[in-house]
């Protein structure tokens, strides 16, 4: 079971309160958890990757175990500490402005 944890305006969409857990198959990478996510909620369909491209949006980004993983290869594996449910996979959405 992976956790992820999603910003105020995802879990609105999704109409969750809080943390979420989910089952993903095979390999856990950024794609397969945002697969399985999207595949429960199907609103998250498009708010989290440009549905065209599968390509990470803009003001988005994703967190393992302290590290930012947004520029990583979406097929990368993440760590075990997260496809154990021990540590949350984090999905934030960033700020841009001066």
């Amino acid at each position: 079971m992976i956790r992820v944890v999603l910003p105020a305006h995802l879990r609105t969409l999704a109409g969750v309160g809080g943390e979420v857990k989910i089952d993903v198959e095979g390999e856990v990478t950024q794609r397969s958890i945002i697969d399985a996510l999207e595949a429960h909620y199907p609103p998250l369909r498009g708010a989290i990757r440009d549905y065209g491209t599968g390509q990470r949006r803009a003001f988005v980004r994703f967190f393992a175990c302290g590290q930012d993983w947004s520029h990583e290869p979406p097929d990368t594996p993440l760590p075990e500490a997260v496809a154990t449910g021990v540590e949350p996979f984090l999905i934030i959405g960033a700020i841009a402005g001066g």
